[in-house]
């Protein structure tokens, strides 16, 4: 019987919930992958940064 009990509080909070517009999640989708790429662009750099760096050092 908790299960059931559980399941009903469940559909209440996500009745509460307010969710997002289409356009704000394309916004927010959009931010996060420019966000991802740019973190993944200074990463590859610095890597490709140290690696020459390090061929350098062990010449």
């Amino acid at each position: 019987m908790k299960i059931f009990e559980f399941l009903g509080e469940v559909k209440s909070e996500l009745a509460k919930v307010v969710w997002p517009t289409k356009s704000e999640t394309f916004k927010y989708s959009l931010t996060v992958i420019i966000f991802s790429l740019a973190v993944a662009f200074i990463l590859g750099a610095f890597d490709f940064g140290l690696l020459r760096v390090f061929e350098a050092a062990l010449k």
